[in-house]
């Protein structure tokens, strides 16, 4: 297990930035150069069969050993892409040995400031190893912690025998962080019953439930004439957007929200006079609220309309995600082996939903049912994002576990 610190220490530095406005698959090829490092690591170990597909996603298998045949088949899951919402590249890593409590200020920004009075989940870590970034980047545990943490567990799995366990696949996907991270997986291929993604927050969580979550695109046609001139005939995109904008229910945004709280959060615009584009993710747990929130979204859209006569407006809505807790519902082995797994680790395992979404929720809606557990990552997609080592050390600890736990209740 002491291999997981260098790896994450390692896997943090390339650079795999999604990009949410690019056509290609994956978004960037930079992530590409995580991937293919990852295959050369994971033959390293003797797993044969690692390789990287033509579409960025990272398949391997570790044969069984058990003499039992009636072994569902496992799979562990993280995504080597990081958040496009603040930079990945150049990232330095710190390890705070042996944290004593105190503020920890980011050396390259000293105004990033890590404070246990703003992140609760630091006040059991104190003694602990908690790695950062420098202030100007991110981290990156999102989820380079889950990518390091399945290559430690590997690492058990291939050189101690002792430990029995069914055949066990690992997939290490692309832009997640930008909602495709599923799009292109062969999930015959993979050829697994259950899964796990390792994505997940504070050591002991496991998460069964998820956002439902769409895409919303707004694309706005105005009239466009010379401002000189422009009385009675003007009718500006770009203000049609604002409006929509400025009509949005202040009580529906991911600030004013939470716990089962859905939302309608705009994360792009962009055009001109004459036409303009809004993006916007819309957020429930239910499917029914996701539906109200984009007929909300909709009506505004009209509404705002009427003013402008000459003016039109097409509404799109694109399915992300569903809520993963529907398919869990209906195999609670899933749940009950991870419990078990926790517990063998010295854990008091807690079940929660999580506001947001991993490739697990997609996963588990292509036939593959599959819980999220925890990574140790916290503060993702800001410069103040953090991991523990000793928490990255019990996820490898649990995911080796997992692979036992299978086996003997087969």
């Amino acid at each position: 297990m002491s291999s997981v610190l260098n790896r994450f220490l390692s896997y943090v530095q390339i650079d795999t930035q999604s990009d949410p406005q690019s056509t290609s698959f994956p978004s960037t090829e930079k992530q590409r150069d995580l991937s293919n490092l990852l295959v050369i690591e994971l033959q390293e170990l003797g797993i044969e069969d690692a390789h990287l597909d033509e579409h960025g996603y990272v398949y391997a298998t570790i044969p069984a050993n058990s003499e039992k045949s009636n072994i569902p088949v496992i799979c562990f899951c993280s995504h080597v892409d990081t958040s496009p919402d603040v930079t990945g590249a150049n990232v330095e890593p710190i390890v705070h040995q042996k944290w004593n409590g105190q503020d920890i200020v980011l050396p390259d920004d000293p105004t990033q400031i890590l404070k246990l009075s703003e992140h609760p989940d630091l006040k059991n870590q104190i003694g602990n190893d908690i790695v950062t970034a420098s202030g100007t980047t991110l981290l990156g545990a999102d989820n380079k912690a889950g990518v390091a943490e399945i290559m430690a567990a590997a690492e058990v799995l291939m050189t101690d025998k002792r430990i029995k366990h069914g055949v066990i696949k690992i997939l290490f996907t692309p832009d997640e962080e930008v909602g495709h991270g599923t799009e292109k997986v062969d999930i015959n291929k993979l050829g697994a019953d259950y899964g796990y993604t390792v994505d997940g927050e504070a050591v002991g969580t496991m998460e069964d439930e998820t956002f439902s979550a769409d895409g919303v695109k707004i694309s706005i046609h105005g009239v466009s004439t010379h401002p000189g001139y422009a009385i009675g005939k003007l009718e500006n995109a770009l203000k049609i957007a604002g409006e929509i904008l400025a009509a949005l229910p202040k009580n529906l945004s991911p600030e004013t929200t939470e716990n089962k709280d859905g939302f309608i959060h705009p994360v792009h615009i962009e055009g001109i006079q004459e036409q303009a584009v809004l993006d916007f993710i819309i957020r429930d747990f239910t499917e029914s609220g996701l539906h109200e929130k984009e007929a909300l979204l909709k009506e505004i859209m009209k509404k705002v309309l009427v003013n402008y006569p000459n003016s039109k407006a097409e509404f799109k809505v694109t399915e992300q995600y569903r809520n993963m807790k529907e398919i869990l519902d209906q195999h609670p082995q899933v749940i009950d082996n991870a419990m078990e797994a926790m517990k063998r680790s010295g854990l008091n395992p807690v079940t929660r939903s999580i506001r947001g979404g991993t490739d697990g929720s997609r996963l588990s809606f292509m036939g593959l049912p599959c819980l999220n557990i925890f990574a140790g990552e916290h503060a993702f997609h800001s410069r103040l994002e953090w991991v523990s080592v000793q928490d990255m050390e019990k996820a490898v600890e649990v995911i080796v576990n997992l692979a036992q736990v299978w086996e003997e209740r087969s």
